[in-house]
């Protein structure tokens, strides 16, 4: 039998999900993934279950039964030299096909593959590669079928593997570790493949030979990486803190109150892992912060959708994107998923052909059935455009409503932008510039210290009170330009939402 790993809980699951989809005698079955050594592994661990053999095809050395040795080679190297005997005279057992879908775009190769298909009760077809497409005929009776993620055990199991190698290859090095730290780091390769896991614990080892909370940086790297060739979601900066955020008191109790929970669940806490919330509010006034924060605070990595990235010209690509996006977010958990100004994205109506409305249902699907560790956070400026289906008592643990600053709250925000401007705070009126600033958001604010900055240095002179003022003075915060729009705003989340300060 090969060598996985680890044959824990998600391992039993996944192989048992594979023999379901081969008692079911589906025509073939798609595993559309980077790691194709972990899926051949699991195909073969099937293979001596069910007491059948197994094959693997490459377009490379054609077609012959594993493990390698047990049986001479069969040849059929070209894909319809390949299908034929699929469709004809193949023996019964698992055949693992690596490299034949960019073939099944001619006609041929596609009706081969039908008629091998029609054979199911004789064997199993298993397609792997990455970013399968299939014609829409085949694509109609393929059984989809994802890994598992990189469990707990695997990712330990791959840790001692290579602590072993490097003291059999380097005596004089003796790994060490931190035990938070070795825990840290297997909970933050979740969401990595295993041969991706194995380089970065190497680099981490390599590099020093201990174990560390510095090392995570590798860890969020690596991650970044695989994100980036996903396109939709991105992976942000994590480095502004709660402490760093002027006012939104209720918020932050509210969060502080549950980092334990999501940290470690009901296994250390007896409690449930809180699932998420929606901060409603106005523009400028730190909800993207706060986002940004909360991931800061419970050391956990933080994923953006882009709505502009995830939206497709053509039928049903759309929600694909959201499904895959919704896939990697649940093998990176523990993480936070940010869905900025979700109403761009979800808003209601079907001027757009119904496509938001099937997004809806998907995300909606997704936040009812979801397992995984996973925090969303979403925000939004305009209430009316947000579906009610979304924003209703039990999809989200708490609605919060982020307010234009009160004045005590805004002499912090100049105290905190100034100071990170190299300015002295103590050096300015705060209350001064506090009152002065009545409407301005935080965002507003910040905007009103650069402009002033770039004032000053032009004049060659330092920054006063008088200069920001000034800067002030010139401009027409949001809370004057829309403000009918923002009253309503106030008025609707008042009975409706909790204030986040």
């Amino acid at each position: 039998m090969p060598r996985l790993l680890s044959v824990d809980g998600i391992i039993m699951d996944a192989i048992h999900e594979l023999e379901l989809l081969a008692e079911a005698r589906f025509p073939f079955i798609v595993i559309d993934t980077h790691e194709e050594t972990r899926a051949i592994a699991l195909l073969e661990v099937l293979a001596g279950k069910r007491g059948t053999r197994c094959y693997r095809w490459k377009v490379s050395e054609g077609l012959i039964a594993t493990p390698a040795g047990s049986a001479p080679p069969l040849g059929l190297a070209k894909p319809v030299e390949l299908l034929r005997h699929l469709s004809g005279t193949a023996e019964p057992g698992i055949y693992i096909l690596l490299d034949l879908h960019p073939y099944l775009d001619d006609p041929v190769h596609a009706r081969l593959l039908k008629d091998a298909a029609a054979h199911g009760e004789r064997r199993m077809l298993a397609l792997i590669g990455h970013g399968i497409k299939l014609p829409a005929d085949l694509e109609k009776i393929a059984a989809p079928y994802r890994l598992p993620p990189l469990s707990r055990d695997e990712a330990l199991a791959i840790l001692k593997e290579e602590v072993a190698h490097l003291r059999n290859t380097q005596p004089d090095r003796e790994p060490m570790g931190e035990p938070e730290a070795v825990e840290g780091l297997i909970q933050h390769l979740a969401g990595l493949g295993v041969d991706d896991a194995r380089r970065v614990i190497r680099q981490v080892l390599l590099d020093d030979g201990s174990l560390t909370e510095a090392d995570f940086k590798r860890v969020y790297q690596a991650k970044r990486a695989l994100l980036g060739r996903e396109g939709v979601l991105s992976l942000e900066d994590t480095s502004i803190r709660l402490e760093d955020l002027a006012g939104l008191e209720n918020l932050k109790r509210w969060l502080l109150a549950r980092r334990e929970a999501f940290r470690g669940g009901a296994q250390t806490t007896g409690l449930e892992a809180p699932k998420g919330i929606l901060l409603l509010g106005v523009q400028g006034c730190g909800k993207s912060m706060a986002a940004k924060a909360v991931a800061a605070a419970w050391g956990a990595p933080l994923l953006r959708i882009d709505f502009g990235a995830l939206y497709n010209k053509y039928l049903g690509e759309t929600e694909r994107n959201l499904r895959e996006s919704l896939h990697v977010a649940d093998a990176m958990a523990p993480c936070i998923l940010w869905l900025d100004e979700i109403e761009k994205g979800l808003a209601t109506g079907d001027a757009d052909g119904g496509e938001s409305r099937r997004l809806l249902g998907t995300l909606l699907t997704w936040m009812a059935e979801r397992k995984s560790q996973v925090f969303l956070i979403s925000t939004s400026n305009d209430i009316e455009r947000l579906p009610p289906e979304l924003v209703r008592k039990g999809r989200m643990d708490e609605i919060f409503f982020v307010d234009l600053p009160r004045a005590d709250i805004r002499g912090e925000i100049f105290r905190i932008h100034l100071l990170r401007r190299g300015q002295d705070p103590a050096a300015f009126d705060l209350e001064a510039l506090a009152g002065a600033a009545e409407g301005f958001s935080g965002a507003e604010i910040e905007h009103a210290v650069i402009s002033a900055l770039y004032t000053v240095k032009q004049e060659a002179r330092p920054l006063d009170a008088g200069q920001v003022m000034a800067e002030m003075s010139r401009t027409r915060p949001l809370s004057v330009v829309m403000a009918e729009k923002i009253a309503y705003l106030r008025l609707w989340a008042r009975d409706r939402t909790v204030p986040a300060d």
